[in-house]
């Protein structure tokens, strides 16, 4: 499913137009953003919970050459699916 996809079925399920479905997803997606960057938790419980974790700079090895080269360290978004996400997907 991609965005449109998903704005489409918001749109559908919340008798909502997609304009006003187009503008809650991107209000979602843009406080989610923001609340994450600060460094807190989003937790949407029954769905799941963002967070994030910070990943150690490490060795890598390129490919294509086989050179080592250095990884950096860096922050990445993490998602743990919520009991009735996961009962819902089994």
């Amino acid at each position: 499913m991609n965005k449109q996809e998903l704005v489409d079925a918001m749109a559908a399920d919340a008798k909502l137009t997609k304009a006003d479905a187009k503008k809650a997803l991107d209000a979602f997606v843009t406080a989610t953003s923001k609340s994450l960057k600060k460094g807190d938790r989003v937790a949407l419980v029954g769905f799941g919970s963002f967070s994030i974790a910070k990943r150690a700079a490490r060795k890598g090895r390129n490919p294509q050459t086989g050179k080592e080269i250095k990884i950096p360290a860096k922050k990445v978004v993490k998602f743990k699916a919520g009991s009735d996400l996961a009962n819902k997907v089994k």
